[in-house]
């Protein structure tokens, strides 16, 4: 009876421990109420990474060890998300910036450069609006920049998601114990040639494994409520962006293969200094999983400029 009790705990620990990454480790930081976890490995200038939906830090792993050997990288989750725990006063990307830059300020880094990815990528617009002296350079991975060129209810139609997961409750209510599946189901249709852009791509670019990482933390009724309500905030984040500062750092911005320039052309009234705008050859929506090598290459290229 103890052995089984014992295999059962191991089972149990080896289904709630957090991915690993060789020469990276997992730390966390009380910040405004929250407990956000974050996974830290290299030397050099500091880098910032900014997951989206439905992704946590492990969005990240693909390019993480390149990236540290010259850099010293951060890959976050977002409060009530991943690993981090507690809930955040708002899930507005304006908000949320303040939250990683509270990150920033107990972790001592000194103006590091701030990537995000999908509806971190906002959070990252917004870190850089606000923080504009505590920000190096900005990297904005394929997001259409809510407002000024981009309204709420144009937001809305962009993808079914979109409005799907805006809605209150109903998409807890449908993913609900079904969430691994759906996320499968998910991914491969904003991949490269995939439904959502009119193609026919069905394999997904994750493993299962990567999957299972993803799904461990969203099957928590808290973090799935805290991803929808990214969705959530997007009239309020139009709202902000519409007022918010110019960005006049260095600014890279990268899209699927065909979409840099109308990113660009929602980012360019709000941010005043992008470098390069650049298509990331055969890849859709997951940038750095369907071709990390091109990605590494251009973040490098452009944290050394």
């Amino acid at each position: 009876m103890k052995r089984v009790l014992l295999a059962l705990l191991l089972v149990i620990t080896a289904c709630s421990s957090p991915a690993r990454l060789d020469g990276f480790r997992h730390e966390y930081a009380d910040v405004d109420g929250v407990r956000m976890h974050y996974v830290t490995g290299g030397s050099g200038t500091p880098v910032v990474l900014i997951h989206g939906w439905p992704q946590t830090w492990y969005g990240w792993w693909p390019i993480m060890p390149a990236l540290a050997e010259h850099h010293t990288v951060y890959a976050i989750d977002l409060p009530g998300l991943g690993d981090s725990t507690g809930t955040a006063r708002s899930y507005d990307k304006a908000t949320l910036a303040r939250y990683v830059h509270a990150l920033t300020g107990r972790l001592g880094l000194r103006n590091p450069a701030i990537v995000g990815h999908d509806l971190g990528a906002a959070v990252a617009f917004q870190f850089a609006s606000q923080f504009p002296q505590d920000t190096a350079r900005l990297g904005y991975l394929d997001l259409p920049l809510p407002g000024p060129q981009v309204s709420a209810a144009t937001y809305r139609n962009l993808s079914w998601h979109i409005a799907f997961h805006m809605q209150p409750q109903v998409p807890e209510a449908v993913v609900g114990d079904d969430v691994r599946e759906y996320l499968k189901l998910f991914y491969p249709q904003v991949s490269f040639n995939g439904s959502a852009f009119g193609g026919t791509n069905t394999t997904s670019p994750f493993s299962d494994e990567e999957i299972d990482e993803f799904a461990r933390t969203y099957r928590k009724p808290a973090v799935l409520k805290a991803g929808f309500d990214l969705y959530r905030a997007l009239g309020q984040d139009v709202t902000d962006n519409d007022n918010a500062k110019p960005v006049t750092v260095p600014t890279l911005i990268m899209a699927a293969q065909g979409q840099a320039e109308a990113i660009r052309g929602t980012a360019a009234p709000r941010m005043t200094n992008i470098v390069r705008a650049v298509d990331v050859p055969h890849a859709g929506h997951w940038l750095a999983e369907e071709n990390p090598r091109f990605v590494t290459a251009e973040l490098l290229r452009f944290l050394s400029e």
